[in-house]
């Protein structure tokens, strides 16, 4: 612990002395994302305008029902008749970049139809991928997997993904990955890796129920627990038993799932990620 807290001090003089930080010189970067609600493209011109980069959104030739449920209800029905969605080209010369931003909201698990009927016309060998996400509750790793088994001689990075509902977070976050992955020079801070699990205390399941009793999407029992600390606060990562739904009692549960839950100083309990 005295070497995570002598870390966290340098860290913050180290960003103090940075600032906000700067493009860092290199390849010609493209963002180019898919966006039904707003969310990602949030995300994508928070991007765009860190690193002056180019930006497009894919657009689709019919657009789905403004209303979100519907939407799902469509991609379903599409999917069940092996069906994806007709997009506009896009106008971006791929050729002139060597690093692309991919962005999508995650549907059932992976990347939103439109990105898959744009990754089916392209080869993205040798360039760099970046992904990023808007999710309700997952969905980062498993369509970053799908991602990579559709590219396989793309350079893809594990990517960022973000909570619709923690939206607000997303502009430090995203200041935080930039840097991290060397596109950005300034300082960021480097967490520890979470120690082995233990199980969960009471007082423990107490800030695990407290994150995710509000989600009606998610019904799980914490079963161990590994802590690590912020600079703020303390982040949790929880091994949990997802328990079937009593709104959905057809749904198979997933099995053991990894639940991340952060908790700054003063503030309610607040999961960040689910891992399926």
């Amino acid at each position: 612990m005295k070497t995570m807290k002598l870390m966290l001090a340098v860290t913050i003089v180290a960003m103090a002395a940075a600032g906000c930080g700067s493009k860092k010189a290199g390849e010609k970067v493209l963002v180019l994302y898919y966006s039904q609600t707003g969310n990602t493209k949030m995300v994508a011109e928070e991007i765009a305008n860190r690193l002056e980069a180019d930006i497009e959104e894919i657009v689709m030739v019919n657009p789905y029902d403004p209303d979100f449920q519907a939407t799902i209800a469509q991609c379903m029905k599409d999917h069940e008749a092996g069906v994806t969605p007709e997009i506009q080209p896009v106008k971006a010369d791929l050729s002139k970049y060597g690093v692309i931003f991919l962005g999508y909201p995650v549907w059932f698990g992976t990347y939103a139809p439109p990105v898959a009927k744009w990754l089916e016309g392209v080869d993205l060998s040798g360039k760099k991928v970046v992904p990023f996400c808007t999710f309700g509750s997952g969905g980062l790793e498993s369509s970053v997997k799908d991602l990579r088994q559709c590219q396989p001689t793309a350079n893809v990075l594990d990517g960022y993904g973000v909570r619709a509902a923690r939206l607000e977070a997303m502009p430090e976050e995203v200041d935080q990955f930039l840097k991290a992955n060397d596109f950005m020079e300034g300082a960021y801070l480097v967490l520890d890796e979470f120690p082995e699990q233990h199980p969960v205390s009471d007082e423990e399941a107490a800030v695990f129920d407290a994150a995710v009793g509000g989600y009606p999407m998610l019904h799980a029992k914490a079963k161990s627990v590994a802590t690590r600390a912020l600079l703020e606060g303390t982040e949790y990562l929880f091994t949990a038993e997802d328990l079937p739904r009593e709104d959905k009692p057809d749904m198979p549960p997933a099995g053991e799932i990894q639940v991340y839950v952060t908790v700054l100083n003063g503030q309610t309990p607040v999961f960040t990620k689910v891992v399926r």
